[in-house]
C-alpha cells in the first residue's frame, strides 16, 4: 500500500494548445537549439565480423543486417518480438573496458545518433512518445516561426552514456561536445551571428549544463544567449533508486541493458541536496540515505567494481553540480505526488517496494527542485535566474501541457534579462 502526503492544489484550469504569435520576423529570432529526455534519441547501428551473437537464433538475425546501418533504438516490433528482443538488447548494451577505464560498445557493434541537428530524430512522431520527447515543444515552436535546420536544431544524444567526472575517460560524451558545440556554432553563424537558447528537458538538463560548465566562459558569453532548463533538478530523485534495484534481479532483455549503462547513475539522489538524515530507503535492518549511495548499490545487489565505478565517475558529476554562468531558467512543476521514501522492510530489492509519497513533478522530488534555487541562484557568478514552479504540473508536462507550453515559450522568446526575483510561483497560472 503507499503513504500519501497532502497534494498541493492542483490546477483549477487546462487551457487548450495556444498560438502565440511572434512578436518579431522569423528572421529576428534568435536560434533554438533542443536537448530532449533519455532514450527519446534514436540510434542506429552497424554489426562488423568482429560481433559474436549470443545465440544461433540472433546469429540467423544478425545475417538480415548484411553490414548495413540499421535502427537500434527504438525499434519497437523487435523489442516486442521474444525471440528478436535479446539480440537486440545485446547489440544495445555497453561493456566496460578495463584497460581504457571508459565504457563503449560490444565488440563488433557501431553506433551512431539519428539527424543530430535536427528535431526529427527525437521520437515525437510515436504518439505514445510525443509528449515526452518534445514533439508538442517543437509544434509550439513553429508556431511562432521557427524552422528545423534553419532556426530549430536537435541534440540527440546516447542516452546509454553519461557525463564522467574531470579526469575519468568518457570518449562518448567528449565527441558530443565537440559536436554540440559546433552545432551552436553553426546555429548562430547562420542566423546573423545571433547567440542560441538552450533549451533542455529532464535527463538533457544534465548533458546541457555539463556542456556549458566545460566550455569556456568567453565562449558561452559570445553563443549562449539563454539556458531554459525544464523538468531537470539540482540532485535527482528518489524513484531511481527503485529502477536501479529493480535492474539487478530482473531477467528481461532492456533492464540487461539498463545494468550495462552509465546513465544508470546519473539521476540517483545526490548528497549535495538530499540531508544526511532523511532516509531514503527503509529495511528492517538498515536504513539508506543518499550519503549512503554505495552502501544502497552494494546491498541491491551491484557488483563491487560497479559501486567503485559509481563512486568515481558519477558522484563527483553529482557533487559538482553547478551554475552555468549564462543567463537561466528553470521550469518545473510541483505539487504532484512523488516517491519520498521506498520502504522494502524485508530487504528483498527485487520486490515492489511500498511508497511513501511527497512533492516534486511525480517523478523530480521538490527537495531536488527548491536545490536549483541555490545551488545556481545563489551562486555569486550567476548573473541572471529565474526558477518557474507551475502548480500541478506533472514531468512530462512542462514541455506538453498548453499552460506550461505557453510560459516555456514566453521565456525561449525572452529578449531581456534584468534580474529583479530570481523565483517565481506559478501556483496561481490557472487564474489566467
Amino acid at each position: 500500500m503507499a503513504t500519501q502526503l497532502p497534494r498541493l492544489l492542483p490546477l483549477l484550469l487546462f487551457l487548450p494548445f495556444f498560438h502565440i504569435a511572434a512578436s518579431t520576423s522569423p528572421s529576428g529570432l534568435h536560434p533554438v537549439v533542443l536537448l530532449p529526455d533519455t532514450t527519446c534519441s534514436q540510434l542506429e547501428a552497424r554489426l562488423t565480423d568482429a560481433y559474436v551473437p549470443p545465440s544461433p537464433q540472433c546469429a540467423a538475425h544478425h545475417k538480415d543486417h548484411d553490414g548495413r546501418w540499421f535502427r537500434l533504438w527504438k525499434n519497437t516490433t523487435e523489442l516486442d518480438d521474444p525471440a528478436v528482443a535479446p539480440c537486440v538488447a545485446d547489440q544495445l548494451r555497453l561493456v566496460f573496458d578495463h584497460v581504457a577505464g571508459d565504457y563503449r560498445n560490444v565488440p563488433g557493434v557501431e553506433t551512431r545518433v539519428l539527424d543530430f541537428g535536427s528535431t526529427r530524430g527525437f521520437l515525437a512522431d510515436e504518439p505514445a512518445n510525443r509528449n515526452r520527447c518534445m514533439g508538442r515543444l517543437v509544434e509550439a515552436l513553429e508556431e511562432v516561426g521557427y524552422r528545423d535546420g534553419e532556426t530549430l536544431f536537435g541534440a540527440p544524444y546516447d542516452f546509454r552514456q553519461s557525463p564522467a567526472a574531470l579526469g575519468q575517460p568518457c570518449r562518448a560524451f567528449s565527441r558530443y561536445r565537440q559536436r554540440l558545440r559546433a552545432l551552436v556554432e553553426h546555429a548562430s553563424r547562420t542566423n546573423g551571428d545571433k547567440p542560441v537558447v538552450l533549451v533542455s528537458h529532464s535527463e538533457g538538463g544534465y548533458f546541457a549544463l555539463e556542456f556549458l560548465n566545460r566550455s569556456p566562459l568567453p565562449w558561452r558569453r559570445r553563443h549562449i544567449k539563454h539556458f531554459v532548463m525544464a523538468s531537470t533538478g539540482a540532485g535527482g530523485f528518489v524513484k531511481f533508486m527503485e529502477v536501479v534495484a529493480s535492474c539487478v534481479s530482473d531477467v528481461s532483455p532492456l533492464a540487461r541493458v539498463r545494468r550495462s549503462v552509465p546513465s544508470k547513475f546519473t539521476p540517483l539522489p545526490s548528497p549535495k541536496v538530499f540531508d544526511r538524515d532523511a532516509p531514503l530507503v527503509v529495511t528492517r535492518d538498515k536504513n539508506y540515505t543518499a550519503h549512503d549511495m554505495p552502501a544502497f548499490l552494494a546491498a541491491a545487489g551491484l557488483p563491487e567494481f560497479e559501486v567503485t565505478l559509481y563512486e568515481t565517475r558519477e558522484l563527483p558529476m553529482a557533487m559538482n553540480f553547478r551554475a552555468p554562468v549564462v543567463p537561466t531558467t528553470c521550469i518545473n512543476g510541483i505539487g504532484v505526488p512523488t516517491a519520498e521514501k521506498l520502504v522494502y522492510w524485508d530487504g528483498n530489492f527485487g520486490e515492489a517496494p511500498e511508497t511513501v509519497y511527497g512533492d516534486g513533478d511525480g517523478l523530480v522530488n521538490s527537495a531536488s527542485i527548491l536545490a536549483l534555487d541555490t545551488v545556481i541562484g545563489d551562486d555569486p557568478m550567476q548573473q541572471y535566474y529565474k526558477s518557474i514552479k507551475i502548480a500541478g504540473m506533472y514531468h512530462a508536462g512542462v514541455i506538453s501541457d498548453g499552460v506550461a507550453l505557453e510560459r516555456l515559450i514566453s521565456e525561449i522568446l525572452r529578449e531581456s534579462f534584468v534580474q529583479d526575483s530570481k523565483k517565481v510561483d506559478y501556483r496561481r497560472v490557472a487564474q489566467l
